[in-house]
């Protein structure tokens, strides 16, 4: 593996911890640098969210994750596209009701102009085996 590809790898996971932490924080701004004016996100029950939906719960507080508890991360890049797979327990409000899951999360990232952004991400919903 090049030099390249390791420093391509790292920026990525930067970029996915960057995510948790404006996601964990509400932070509309820092999402708004970290997503693709293209993403689509799905959601564990099927429905889709764009970008400016997203940043607009965020910004509303209609979704607040208090918390963001990654228990899994892995990294793939390939040329300027990256895929990050993650497992998180979360906890939060949406939609004014309180709630609790562990996910498990796609998320395709493009890099461009030196940066990573999401272009697409999916959940799922993952039983708690413990």
């Amino acid at each position: 593996m090049g030099t390249e590809q390791v420093a391509l790898e790292a920026a990525l996971h930067d970029a996915e911890q960057r995510l948790q932490a404006a996601v964990r924080s509400g932070d509309a701004q820092a999402l708004d640098l970290l997503l693709d004016d293209r993403v689509v996100y799905t959601g564990p029950d099927g429905s889709t969210m764009t970008k400016e939906e997203d940043l607009g719960a965020h910004r509303s507080r209609t979704l607040a994750v208090e918390v963001f508890d990654q228990q899994d991360l892995e990294v793939t890049v390939v040329d300027s596209t990256g895929i990050t797979r993650v497992l998180a327990g979360l906890e939060g409000t949406a939609g004014g009701h309180p709630f609790k899951a562990r996910l498990r999360y796609t998320r395709t990232w493009i890099h461009a102009d030196g940066t990573w952004r999401v272009l697409a991400a999916h959940a799922s919903a993952v039983p708690d085996l413990g």
